[in-house]
């Protein structure tokens, strides 16, 4: 029985692995397009306030785009922990 059951906690924990790097790769297309809208936001013709708006919604996006690397390396990891172990 232990076996099984461990089996099938390796089992869904790769799923669950799987179903997050998903995630991270969608939620990595979507901050890029907004990295990228407001490098444009900001090199336009627009007023102060506006750049400030658009640099703030740069270095926000940047943020989350380095934490999602790490999620994305974090979940590699895991991956390659539950491949040896399997």
């Amino acid at each position: 029985m232990p076996n099984q059951r461990s089996s099938k906690t390796k089992s869904n924990i790769h799923e669950e692995v799987t179903r997050l790097r998903a995630l991270a790769h969608d939620l990595s297309n979507a901050l890029e397009a907004i990295l990228q809208a407001s490098y444009l936001l900001s090199h336009g013709k627009t007023e102060a306030d506006n750049k400030k708006w658009a640099q703030l919604i740069e270095t926000s996006s940047e943020q989350a785009a380095r934490i999602n690397r790490e999620m994305r390396k974090l979940l590699r990891a895991l991956s390659e922990e539950a491949e040896r172990h399997s």
